[in-house]
């Protein structure tokens, strides 16, 4: 309390809102006569719902109409400001337009713009393959790379045939017949056993004993360089080898003279085959020798040797 103001009179005064309730009322409350209790104010407090959108004038001592209207009907006193009378008038909602007389059909997805859109996605595809494939179409041929390097001399692991290395042009080359080397040591020449291909079935024999020996004196190699020189011989169903010497020099490489054939042990018949190995030869006349030296097992028959230009596998 300040000095001055001795407060309410009744109990009902110490409310100042006691006049919107229904025992207020019957005690004789009274809304205060300034409004909310501040002085000049314009405002007058009413009784829930005795507020009437669009009527002037209307004041606290309206009388709250009677609600109508069945379980489920609008009430204009419930209602949305914009629904009454003198209320904010509703937002404008716009109508879809309808194309072409739909008859209250919304318009469709605008096709045409998809339609347009696939055929640009279909075409960029085409355009980056035809691009991948114009770059990647190199010839695998131009790159220039070839072997750099073989063996100076090797035997074969099968005597099957085999094209010539580097796919060269095949030169004519010399080829001789048992009958024809200069046989050295025990080595002699016979016709019994069959199967060999030189002239008469002539090979040569006695050649497993340590010094014996076989040359060939090649005439007319028409360029110096690489060469494959092939025995053809058999063996009694085991493995043998022997030396190989070139212009006189001994090559590091033995001729390999294994059972390639399978023949079964003792069978010379069933033995014949052929073995090659890679030399050098200058142009004009070489010699090439086989030997029976101390380190070899040469119990073979020779009946055939042959040239094939350039370092291949197999040349008949």
């Amino acid at each position: 309390m300040t000095p001055g103001n001795n407060g309410a009179s009744t109990p009902e005064d110490d409310d100042p809102f006691g006049y919107l309730y229904a025992d207020g009322q019957a005690n004789g409350a009274q809304p205060p006569s300034g409004g909310y209790g501040y002085p000049n104010s314009v405002n007058r407090v009413r009784a829930v719902g005795t507020r009437q959108y669009g009527q002037q004038g209307a004041g606290p001592t309206a009388q709250i109409p009677q609600q109508q209207g069945a379980y489920g009907q609008p009430n204009p006193h419930y209602a949305a400001p914009e629904t009454l009378p003198g209320g904010a008038p509703p937002a404008h909602t716009p109508q879809p337009s309808h194309a072409g007389g739909g008859g209250g059909r919304g318009r469709g997805p605008n096709t045409k713009g998809l339609l347009i859109g696939a055929i640009a996605v279909v075409a960029a595809v085409v355009i980056g393959i035809g691009v991948a494939m114009i770059g990647g179409d190199k010839d695998e041929g131009d790159t220039g790379n070839e072997a750099g390097s073989t063996p100076s001399q090797s035997q074969p692991k099968d005597p099957t045939p085999s094209a010539s290395e580097g796919g060269k042009n095949e030169v004519e080359l010399p080829k001789i017949d048992a009958k024809a080397l200069r046989l050295g040591g025990s080595a002699v020449t016979a016709s019994d056993i069959k199967g060999a291909k030189a002239d008469g079935g002539v090979y040569v024999t006695g050649f497993n004993k340590a010094g014996s020996s076989i040359t060939w004196t090649v005439n007319g190699i028409p360029k110096s360089g690489k060469y494959t020189v092939y025995v053809s011989y058999s063996v009694p169903g085991k493995d043998q080898k022997a030396t190989l010497s070139v212009n006189g020099t001994p090559s590091t490489t033995p001729v390999s003279l294994k059972n390639w054939a399978n023949a079964p042990e003792g069978d010379y018949e069933k033995g014949w085959t052929r073995t090659y190995n890679y030399i050098q030869l200058n142009k004009g006349t070489n010699t090439i020798t086989v030997s029976c030296e101390a380190d070899n097992q040469c119990d073979a028959l020779i009946d055939q040797l042959w040239l094939a230009d350039g370092w291949v596998e197999r040349k008949n």
